[in-house]
């Protein structure tokens, strides 16, 4: 469920791609950050572990995962909003292996069931109501299997960094390539949970562009009810790929429940495991 806004529409751009179109679909593989192998494969690494039959990726993107999980020979499927996006999923090795599924991932569905269903890159965000994070997590259960997985990697809210009576933190401060520069800054509400993500990139030329993307936050423990809502129960917390312990140190989370053998919504009394 990404949705756009005529400020962020270029020339080319198909608003029904969402926050994700043509003019952002063209650089998001570019290398380095996100797409660095140090850390594509340690994510990698993890979902072919728990994948224990076809797996189903939400919000699948250019397939940065889901082509190398296939390549790992992992039945690979996705659901995407963005046509700019998906179309560059076939480019990757693996990614000709992955079926993909134009649609909203809070209510899109797919025949046959999964053992295990995943969500990256704080995608659950941009899911901007409460409502809608709990279509995404009874969805995701709706595909799963008795017993299959729901994997979600999201940042933690960054309101403990807000100064007194501010409502804006900076995360990014960097000299572009060949001059120019980009800053990025978070702006919160913490009465509705919203926020939004400002990007401003400035090319060398001293053009600038200045993109807004709407997000909503959610602390783990609401997640926690969220999968309860769905039939599901908490399994696995980490604070990254690494399987490292969360504390309140911690700037994200990777969270995986458990889908009910019987589908019901489970009673009260388990608790998660390190894994």
């Amino acid at each position: 469920m990404r949705t756009n806004s005529s400020e962020t529409v270029e020339p080319g751009d198909d608003p029904a791609d969402g926050w994700f179109p043509e003019s952002v679909a063209a650089t998001y593989d570019d290398p380095g950050g996100a797409n660095a192998p140090d850390v594509v494969t340690p994510m990698v690494d993890v979902l072919a572990e728990l994948a224990d039959g076809p797996v189903l990726e939400f919000a699948v993107g250019t397939g940065r995962i889901a082509a190398p999980l296939a390549a790992r020979g992992v039945r690979v499927s996705g659901i995407e909003l963005s046509r700019a996006m998906a179309a560059r999923i076939a480019d990757k090795p693996g990614g000709n292996a992955v079926d993909v599924t134009i649609g909203d991932m809070s209510s899109t569905r797919l025949p046959g069931r999964f053992s295990l269903v995943y969500l990256v890159f704080n995608t659950i965000g941009n899911v901007t109501t409460q409502d809608g994070q709990v279509d995404v997590f009874r969805n995701a259960a709706a595909h799963l299997r008795p017993g299959g997985l729901f994997l979600v990697e999201v940042g933690l809210p960054g309101v403990r960094g807000l100064p007194p009576g501010q409502d804006t933190v900076p995360f990014a401060v960097a000299p572009g390539r060949d001059g120019g520069g980009y800053v990025g800054f978070d702006q919160y509400d913490v009465v509705t949970q919203e926020f939004t993500s400002n990007h401003v990139t400035v090319s060398p030329d001293g053009k600038g562009r200045f993109r807004r993307i709407p997000f909503r936050y959610a602390w783990p423990a609401e997640m926690d009810l969220m999968a309860r809502i769905a039939g599901m129960t908490l399994k696995y917390r980490w604070a990254g790929w690494d399987r490292s312990e969360l504390t309140a140190d911690s700037t994200k989370h990777v969270s995986v429940w458990e889908k009910s053998e019987d589908g019901l919504t489970p009673g009260a009394g388990r608790t998660a495991t390190a894994g």
